[in-house]
């Protein structure tokens, strides 16, 4: 299950995400994983999540993310909640990389929720139906 946490720079996407991650701590069974684009939030996220800084392991653009995700769930099959912060700056700014990235994303087999700095009305139509706006 994906879903997207969508508003402008300032609105709070970090901060809902933050609290999603740590309330998905408190109640998952397996592991979660919070992946940043680098290491700000060590102090904010629970001890308890796998903090990821996608600058410490070189990921740039939405193949690398990707496969990043799915290596890590494949390497360890407890993963029940991903959470992704500032997914552009990952990925990058094309609109149809992020629509075939959610596509790939939503046949894992865990939860994951990325934030977005986008308006739903710039969503691509067919991943705005998973989006949530600040």
């Amino acid at each position: 299950m994906v879903t997207l946490i969508l508003g402008r720079k300032g609105s709070g996407k970090t901060k809902k995400l933050m609290a999603m991650c740590n309330t998905a701590v408190a109640e998952s069974k397996g592991n979660v994983v919070f992946i940043e684009k680098d290491a700000a939030l060590t102090y904010d996220i629970s001890h308890q999540a796998r903090l990821v800084s996608a600058a410490d392991y070189n990921i740039k653009g939405f193949d690398a993310l990707y496969g990043f995700i799915a290596g890590m769930c494949a390497g360890n099959y407890d993963i029940t909640d991903v959470f992704v912060d500032s997914t552009l700056k990952i990925g990058g700014d094309d609109k149809e990389a992020l629509e075939a990235f959610v596509e790939k994303i939503s046949k894992l087999d865990t939860r994951l929720v990325l934030s977005v700095s986008m308006d739903k009305a710039d969503v691509p139509a067919h991943i705005a139906e998973i989006a949530e706006e600040i």
